[in-house]
C-alpha cells in the first residue's frame, strides 16, 4: 500500500495510468467522509488520458489520523507535499466538496503547480459553526459515524438514485461508517474555519466549477457564486445532488476530460 510521508503524516495514495509515462498528471481529492474509492466510476476514463493520483485526505481511508483540529492550510500543504514526494512539478486538479475547497486554496496559493482546476460541489465558504461544531462532536462519540451515515447519504444523492443504486450505495455507506470519527471531526473543523472567498477572487488559472441542481450541502447558488469570484471560469450544473461524479458519472467524466483536454 503506497504511503507518502507528508508534513509528518502518512498519506495513502494510488496511481492509475494507461496513458503512458509521458501523460500529464491529474490529482483527485475526495469529499468529507469518503476515500479514494469515490473516484472509481471515473478512474478508468481519466487514466486513459492522464497519470492519475488520488489520495485519502488526512483522517480518511488509509491515511494517518493525526490529532486535530485540522486546518485548510494543512489540507493544501498535504497536496503540495504529495506532489513533491512523487516529483510532480505540475498537474491538473479535480476536487469535490472538501477536495474542492482544498482546490480553491491550491489554485490561489500555488498557481505555478497547476494547469487546470476543476472545483465541484463546493464553495469558498461551506456551512457555519452551527453546522460543523455539533457534527464534529457527534462524530467523536462512540458509534457517532454509523449514527451520521443515513442523514449524510440522503444529502449526497437524489431519492431516485438512492432507490436505484442500492449496491453502489452499500459500498459508499461502508466507507463512511468506517471513517475515523476523530479524522472526520477534525476535517469538519478545517472546513468550519476556512473562508476562502477573498482568495478565490485572486485565482487566474483556468477553472471549471461543477454544481448539482439538487445539492443541499453546497448548493448550485453557491457554485454560481464561486464561479463569479473567479475571472474567466466556467460553470456547469448537473442534474445531481452532492456526489455528482457518481450520480452523473458519464456527464461528469466527460466534462472534466473536455475541460482539461483543451490545454493539449
Amino acid at each position: 500500500m503506497p504511503l507518502a510521508e507528508v508534513n509528518g503524516t502518512r498519506i495513502h495514495y494510488r496511481i492509475d495510468v494507461t496513458a503512458g509515462d509521458n501523460a500529464p498528471w491529474l490529482v483527485l481529492s475526495n469529499s468529507l467522509g469518503a476515500d479514494v474509492s469515490m473516484w472509481t466510476p471515473n478512474i478508468e476514463a481519466f487514466a486513459k488520458h492522464y497519470r492519475v493520483v488520488r489520495y485519502d485526505t488526512r483522517g480518511h481511508g488509509h491515511s494517518d489520523v493525526p490529532p486535530g483540529p485540522y486546518t485548510i492550510d494543512q489540507l493544501i500543504g498535504d497536496v503540495i507535499g504529495l506532489m513533491d514526494h512523487l516529483k510532480i512539478e505540475r498537474a491538473n486538479y479535480c476536487g469535490l466538496s472538501m477536495g474542492g475547497l482544498t482546490g480553491i486554496g491550491l489554485a490561489a496559493r500555488h498557481p505555478e503547480r497547476f494547469s487546470r482546476v476543476v472545483l465541484s460541489n463546493t464553495a469558498a465558504l461551506i456551512g457555519s459553526d452551527a453546522v460543523w461544531t455539533p457534527r464534529a462532536v457527534k462524530a467523536r462519540e462512540p458509534g457517532g459515524m454509523p449514527a451520521l451515515t443515513d442523514a449524510v447519504i440522503a444529502r449526497w444523492f437524489t431519492a431516485p438514485f438512492i432507490e436505484r443504486e442500492q449496491l453502489e450505495l452499500a459500498n459508499i455507506r461502508d466507507v463512511f461508517r468506517h471513517t475515523s470519527g476523530d479524522g472526520y471531526a477534525s476535517n469538519c473543523e478545517a472546513i468550519r474555519d476556512a473562508d476562502l472567498r477573498d482568495e478565490a477572487k485572486t485565482i487566474t488559472l483556468p477553472v471549471l466549477v461543477i454544481a448539482g441542481t439538487h445539492d443541499l450541502s453546497t448548493t448550485a447558488e453557491q457554485g454560481r457564486e464561486l464561479a463569479g469570484y473567479i475571472g474567466g471560469s466556467r460553470y456547469l450544473e448537473l442534474d445531481a445532488a452532492h456526489l455528482s461524479n457518481i450520480e452523473k458519472r458519464d456527464d461528469y467524466t466527460r466534462a472534466v476530460l473536455d475541460f482539461i483536454g483543451e490545454q493539449q
